[in-house]
């Protein structure tokens, strides 16, 4: 019986959750904008940067683990 409540707390939690971070996040709540220099063009250069900083301590690795899930690049030519 119990188990009902406890189910239909957590549900209600994820859903006022979810609700809030969408107010605050897409709608700014708190104010503020996104600055017009985070363009698609500017992602794509900075990853540029990112992937040509030279590597000397050990074999390449991708330098952004969290969208690349941290893959070791293993060299195709021999």
């Amino acid at each position: 019986m119990s188990g009902i409540y406890i189910v239909g707390a957590l549900l209600g939690t994820f859903g006022f959750t979810y609700a809030f971070d969408k107010v605050v996040s897409e709608k700014k709540l708190f104010g503020g904008i996104t600055p017009s220099t985070i363009s698609k063009e500017w992602q794509e250069e900075t990853e540029k940067k990112l992937q040509a900083w030279p590597r000397t301590a050990a074999s390449p690795v991708v330098m952004n683990p969290i969208s690349r899930q941290n893959f070791i690049v293993k060299s195709t030519s021999k």
